[in-house]
């Protein structure tokens, strides 16, 4: 397992599992991160990464997808 920011850009990944607090949780769960769904880096900038997961493109902070491990 590694952190969605060590994800090689266009490769899909599933995610495996959601650290955090419950509130980071709830908050990443209702952007469409749930554990065994795909999700695709399009991009990452200083850190910060473009992803496409649920057919929406999204942009997650550094320490964000640090707590999401694909």
């Amino acid at each position: 397992m590694i952190p969605l920011t060590l994800a090689e850009v266009g490769e899909e990944n599933i995610i495996r599992r959601i650290g955090g607090k419950q509130e980071i949780k709830a908050h990443l769960e209702n952007l469409g991160f749930v554990v065994g769904g795909a999700v695709t880096v399009i991009n990452a900038i200083g850190g910060n990464v473009i992803v496409n997961v649920k057919d929406s493109r999204i942009a997650v902070s550094k320490e964000m997808a640090q707590k999401i491990m694909v």
